[in-house]
């Protein structure tokens, strides 16, 4: 395992964008490994509020309900020394976070303002304490706009299809994109600075050898 470190003095915030079934949250955590950083998955806390707001019986698509809901609830982010972790009025909701429930009721969660804002605030929250890789689908474009290690992961229609399907999960991923592109707050788009990585014919090795070599090309330093 190497280390990463800034070309100055600092935490390290490494962003790794891209649509559903991408690669990111695999890329990003191996990433994390191999530099020794903690891997901060954003999308698990839209995750796990949307899971609250369905636990609740909220309409999701009712942005008053849902946000008077987030203001009476605990969000407690932090990591196991690895990875991110959150708990919601002192639960983990585990792998209840991938149910389909949750897969297809998260993009309208996600779409509301005051929930990307609370959460943009928890996840810029983790650059204060350490190191990180993080993954989702604004962080090189709202969350951290003004790192230089920017990567946006994509990869062919077919092959994230195949993949999400892999992982039990059948929602449309040309749905989820459209749904994530066209939001008006933070829409998933390619950051600017940031290197285009497709991983459609990429091992999940090679993928990772690609995504340092272009950290490296960026200005990150190993050791």
């Amino acid at each position: 395992m190497t280390s990463a470190i800034a070309p100055d003095s600092g935490n390290v915030a490494i962003a790794i964008d891209g649509p559903a079934a991408s690669g990111k949250s695999t890329l990003a955590r191996l990433l994390a490994l191999r530099l020794g950083l903690i891997m901060v998955n954003s999308g698990a806390m839209y995750r796990a509020v949307t899971w609250k707001v369905l636990r609740e019986g909220i309409d999701p698509h009712d942005n008053a309900a849902v946000v008077a809901l987030l203001h009476r609830t605990t969000l407690d982010c932090g990591d196991d020394r690895a990875n991110s972790t959150i708990a919601v009025d002192g639960i983990d909701p585990g792998e209840a976070l991938r149910s389909s429930e949750v897969n297809a009721n998260v993009s309208a969660v996600s779409a509301v303002p005051e929930v990307r804002d609370a959460l943009v605030a928890l996840q810029r929250d983790y650059l204060k304490r350490t190191s990180i890789v993080m993954e989702g689908r604004d962080i090189g474009s709202v969350v951290f706009p003004d790192t230089p290690f920017k990567i946006y992961v994509d990869a062919d229609e077919q092959v994230r299809t195949a993949r999400r399907r892999a992982a039990g999960e059948h929602d449309p991923v040309a749905k989820r994109d459209a749904a994530d592109s066209g939001r008006v707050h933070a829409p998933l788009m390619i950051p600017e600075g940031a290197t285009v990585l497709d991983t459609s014919h990429h091992t999940i090795e090679s993928g990772v050898d690609a995504a340092i070599e272009i950290l490296k090309q960026q200005g990150l330093k190993l050791v």
